[in-house]
């Protein structure tokens, strides 16, 4: 039987109110043998200085971000925090990058919106080589370059090498690509995937290609497994009720395909037409912009929340896996508060022997 590694996401919501919540959802996954915890950020609570505290409050569990804003941090930025989560972590750090989407990009950050591909591209490699050191750090790049030699520069700028030493010389970087290209920029030079939703009925005829192109350019042979995680973000709930535990769902997905984004640009909407719910997700859209939350919601589809998530008793969790372990999947990013579920999913995918039911 495939075995695949658990990792938990923590709400954005649940520090709005302290860190109480999240920190002891954090205790608990390293208790059940989770390899890792995953911070996000929207235009809210930032995903770095959630991972510094809950690093501080834990000893071996993998610190995660799911994901950072590319257009919000520099480069150079992002190395250098990492490489500090890193020293402070004792090594726990795990890099989780994203362009985002225009609304945010462009609204909150001030940046724009463009060639999200090649950015992420030269913004990875930049990242490598600062977070290396082995050598002041020359980057001469499209949308990067390093020292800066545009027109309104002083033209004094030098190379610089970082001054503190991370733990490792290569810390993880995952990429969380929805659209073809950036799934096969991502499995080509990243060393893991965050998809936002993933759905294992389809996923070789969504997502198998493009992941072999991906894999066909990298340079060390990597694959599922083999070098490269594939690392989806799946919302758990246990409930007696299956009804009630898909509604969890369907709230947060009218939210993501509905509303997150730009009626002409949201990419997750884009992905479940792809998963083959292009009616639902037309409906689910148009129902949540015309401001009809409740029926956006109702909308979702009952078929298509059993594709991309965990809904049910345990018995019925436990069947619905069988699916993930059929697929690509390496580690199960479970987004869920819920210390029950939490305990059940270590039990059915065998990380802790403590793992109650």
């Amino acid at each position: 039987m495939k075995v695949f590694k658990l990792g938990l996401n923590l709400a954005m919501t649940n520090w709005h109110a302290g860190p109480q919540k999240n920190v002891a959802l954090s205790i608990k996954a390293e208790e059940l043998g989770f390899s890792s915890v995953w911070c996000e950020e929207a235009y809210g609570t930032d995903a770095v200085s959630p991972l510094a505290w809950v690093g501080a409050l834990t000893s071996h569990i993998g610190l995660g971000s799911a994901i950072w804003k590319i257009p919000a941090r520099t480069p150079a930025m992002a190395a250098m925090t990492a490489a500090t989560l890193d020293v402070l972590s004792s090594g726990r750090n795990i890099i989780g990058l994203g362009s985002s989407g225009p609304q945010v990009v462009e609204g909150f950050h001030g940046q724009p919106f463009n060639r999200p591909v090649s950015r992420t591209r030269e913004y990875i490699d930049i990242m490598r080589a600062i977070i290396a050191k082995e050598a002041p750090v020359e980057y001469r790049g499209r949308d990067y370059r390093l020292p800066y030699d545009g027109n309104e520069g002083t033209g004094i700028g030098k190379p610089l090498k970082l001054i503190i030493t991370p733990k490792r010389k290569r810390i993880p970087i995952y990429v969380g690509a929805l659209g073809p290209l950036n799934i096969q920029m991502t499995a080509e030079i990243a060393d893991g995937w965050l998809p936002i939703f993933f759905a294992p009925r389809v996923w070789e005829s969504v997502f198998g290609e493009d992941l072999r192109v991906g894999f066909a350019k990298a340079s060390n042979g990597k694959g599922p497994g083999d070098g490269f995680d594939v690392a989806p973000i799946v919302s758990v709930v246990v409930h007696d009720d299956v009804n009630v535990a898909r509604r969890r769902v369907k709230e947060r997905m009218a939210l993501y395909i509905g509303g997150m984004g730009h009626a002409k640009l949201n990419v997750s909407n884009r992905l479940v037409r792809r998963f083959g719910y292009e009616e639902v997700a037309e409906e689910v859209q148009q129902l949540f912009l015309a401001g009809r939350r409740e029926e956006s919601i109702q909308a979702v589809s009952d078929e298509l929340v059993d594709d991309v998530a965990l809904c049910g008793p345990r018995e019925r969790i436990a069947s619905l896996l069988e699916r993930w372990r059929d697929s690509p999947v390496t580690t199960l990013i479970c987004d869920t508060d819920d210390m029950h579920a939490m305990e059940v999913m270590a039990d059915l995918v065998g990380t802790c022997p403590r793992a109650g039911t």
